[in-house]
């Protein structure tokens, strides 16, 4: 009975923390964006060029916290078309030296700038003029003044009431090296179609699909001409099954689409002889044969409608229904 008593205070206490926590780090990130818009761009920039230029892997590396946002960043590095690589800095030392070769790019991360596990690194780095981007804190410590550039990161209160766990620090640490794989990626132009080749899986996977991999074609398409009754276009609804029917111009061009949702607004005693141009929807939704399976579906979602046009040069060349995003598994 104690603890049912004491549980909304301990709940109420627990959203403050965690309220405080969020927005300490925020404040961080704020700090962040600051520095980079008072010097820190220039660097930032420096880094992005010598990335891009690069011939082999980004080679990350950093201890302890650093090293867990380390392999963080060096995973998005690798999924947004950069290749890398982590490298332990303690087992650097111990052989894993020889995974560095001199076309690559070593990133460091060490808030203080003294982590003693870097030196080999570091050394290493120096010996075989392998360029050296720092993240630190501390631009006059060992890593800062060994770096080719050193991305000096703006000192800002943890979140931890100790201050002693690295909270802020990290956030900080994670947002910039964010930052870096964004602005690479946006400089190599690397687009959706690109990200699907890295992502097969899953459901961010299926959303990277092309509407092209799954729509209807050919003779699955529901297609009347303009010039046709809605009789025959109820019996073409009916037999491809898609609840719509495309209608289309003598040249091929799209003219409309007659939907259920257009036969139950239009139900009168002469529906069947009436021309399909009278109920049409004029304007239907349409959508590129090479836009992404995402897209398609937030059309219909945000349209509140099942089947989608696909055209091409003015014509319908596909129909993508929801339950085919359904089956791709997007939805």
């Amino acid at each position: 009975m104690a603890l049912a008593q004491q549980a909304p205070h301990s709940l109420d206490a627990s959203v403050e923390s965690a309220l405080r926590t969020l927005e300490t780090e925020r404040d961080g990130l704020t700090i962040l964006m600051e520095a980079i818009g008072n010097g820190l761009g220039s660097y930032f920039t420096a880094a992005v060029e010598t990335l891009a230029a690069a011939k082999g892997r980004v080679i990350v590396t950093g201890m302890g916290k650093s090293g867990h946002v380390g392999r963080k960043i060096t995973a998005t590095f690798a999924s947004t078309g950069t290749p890398a690589h982590y490298v332990h800095p303690a087992e650097a030392s111990h052989g894993d030296l020889g995974m560095i070769q001199t076309d690559d790019v070593i990133i460091a991360l060490s808030w203080s700038g003294e982590t003693a596990e870097l030196a080999d690194i570091i050394a290493y780095s120096r010996r075989f003029r392998v360029p050296l981007i720092a993240l630190t804190s501390n631009a006059g410590s060992t890593l800062g003044r060994a770096a080719d550039i050193c991305l000096t990161l703006p000192k800002a209160k943890e979140a931890c009431p100790n201050g002693l766990a690295p909270t802020t620090s990290t956030t900080i640490q994670l947002a910039l090296g964010d930052a870096l794989a964004v602005a690479l990626l946006e400089k190599r132009g690397f687009t959706a179609e690109h990200f699907k080749v890295f992502h097969p899986g899953g459901k961010l996977g299926a959303r990277l699909k092309l509407v092209r991999d799954i729509m209807h074609t050919a003779e699955r398409l529901p297609v009347v001409g303009v010039e046709a009754r809605m009789d025959e276009a109820i019996v073409e609804i009916g037999r491809k099954g898609f609840g719509a029917v495309i209608v289309i111009n003598p040249d091929g061009t799209l003219a409309g689409i007659v939907t259920d949702g257009d036969l139950r607004r239009n139900l009168t005693s002469d529906l069947m002889t009436l021309p399909v141009t009278a109920i049409m929807t004029k304007t239907p939704r349409t959508i590129a044969p090479d836009a992404l399976v995402a897209s398609a579906l937030e059309m219909e979602e945000a349209s509140r409608i099942t089947a989608l046009i696909v055209v091409e040069n003015s014509r319908p060349v596909g129909l993508v229904h929801y339950l085919d995003l359904l089956r791709a598994g997007a939805a």
